[in-house]
């Protein structure tokens, strides 16, 4: 959430974001729902104040009939009162839903343009695998090798939901250990297991809600929703929180499945397992100290790419321009490895620095040690890194002409020492 008091002061700019980021944010509609609210507040209190002078007035009085005069004047300050404040309520309600519909603002080191094709590549990591035959993409490796099982999944499911048999479900389970050991015992990171469902207050926190509730799967009987990605829950973690400035940073991490109704990538992508309803990740998360997270965010990014460079997978970093942040995003990274088979670069980390947008909303806030005003924390998060995208780099880019898989020899002692998959 943006700062109402920094949209007021500087509404030509927040507006000049919005046509940036292609975004429809009701920004006018503010500002006079902020003007109406504000006259409303400075009646009201105007009259307590009246209602307090004359409140402490009228025991003083010896004269009966100016003190009933009086009385009749309160009751009927007060019925003025009530009406306004009757008023004040449906603005004040309209004012917070219309923030919460406003995506953040671009970082100043943001590329300006329409969408993705305006997107800078910054570089280029490792080299991508030359084959003297014809690569496969996964679909057609996995079912050769009986490790992937789409009609299955399909029968149990429906639509974009398949099956990981044998070694092809232990390799995602080494691949996912991997990423934990290495974030934990390398990174700094504390491990967290978080629950899968949350209610609809963390979503709004993090920024799911209420822009993308039709992309969310949601128990209506007791208003709990799947978690879309781990950052929710984490990120939720200290939800109306005062953190001590000692505490800072904080280093989460946390593997869990994710649910998507994915309706925005309707027919993308629907061969193999690029998306799917459910699917597994790792993610990362930092709560910083605003005059840090630019760094920390370099950090992040830091962390993730090394996960492919451990598994020697070719790998590119792409920033995102205004046209295509995420609605919560001031900045915004994409970690993309290539895949062989399927001849593209597959997005397996998007690396955001949501400075305090997602603070403001969950009311994360820390204590400066010198005793000054609480502060609203910077968040950040990133894929460290999201399955299966991970699964399908392997997959097809340690094929072999047989159609065997060789196991990275990061993912090793994590198979039990099986070094193909046959």
């Amino acid at each position: 959430m943006i700062d109402l008091a920094f949209i007021r002061e500087n509404a030509e700019y927040v507006k000049q974001a919005m046509a940036a980021l292609n975004a429809e944010a009701p920004i006018d509609e503010i500002l006079a729902l902020d003007e109406r609210r504000r006259q409303l507040l400075t009646e009201i209190e105007a009259l307590r104040a009246e209602r307090n002078r004359v409140s402490k007035e009228i025991p003083r009085l010896k004269d009966a009939a100016e003190k009933q005069r009086l009385i009749e004047a309160m009751r009927e300050l007060g019925e003025r009162l009530r009406t306004l404040e009757e008023a004040l309520q449906p603005v004040e309600e309209r004012l917070n839903a219309a923030l919460l519909e406003v995506p953040n603002l671009p970082d100043p080191s943001v590329p300006i343009g329409p969408d993705e094709s305006a997107n800078v590549i910054v570089r280029y990591e490792g080299q991508i695998p030359s084959f003297d035959f014809q690569p496969l993409p996964h679909w057609d490796l996995g079912e050769r090798l009986g490790i992937l099982d789409f009609e299955r999944g399909v029968k149990i499911s429906g639509t974009r939901f398949y099956l990981l048999k044998g070694l092809g479900a232990r390799l995602q389970r080494a691949l996912i250990t991997f990423m934990l050991d290495v974030h934990t015992q390398e990174h700094g990171y504390t491990e967290i297991y978080p629950p899968y469902m949350v209610r609809g207050e963390c979503l709004v926190g993090t920024g799911q809600l209420p822009k993308f509730a039709d992309n969310l799967y949601r128990d209506v009987e007791e208003d709990l929703w799947m978690i879309p990605t781990a950052e929710v829950p984490v990120t939720n973690m200290y939800r109306g929180e005062i953190l001590d400035e000692k505490d800072l940073p904080i280093y989460h991490v946390a593997y869990t499945a994710c649910f998507r109704r994915e309706k925005m990538s309707a027919g993308k992508d629907t061969r193999g397992i690029k998306r799917g309803h459910q699917f597994d990740k790792v993610e990362l998360v930092k709560f910083v100290k605003p005059e840090t997270s630019m760094d920390e965010l370099m950090s992040l990014i830091a962390a993730a790419e090394e996960i492919c460079k451990r598994l020697g997978l070719p790998y590119r970093i792409v920033q995102m321009c205004t046209g295509d942040l995420s609605f919560s995003a001031a900045v915004k990274y994409d970690i993309e490895v290539w895949a062989a088979g399927c001849q593209e670069w597959l997005e397996v980390s998007s690396c955001s620095n949501f400075k305090d947008f997602q603070a403001r909303r969950a009311n994360i806030r820390y204590r400066p040690a010198d005793g000054g005003r609480p502060q609203y924390v910077h968040t950040l998060n990133g894929s460290g890194l999201a399955l299966p995208r991970m699964m399908i780099a392997v997959l097809e880019n340690y094929q072999q002409a047989d159609g065997s898989i060789r196991v990275p020899e990061a993912l090793r002692p994590y198979m039990g020492g099986i070094e193909v998959i046959r």
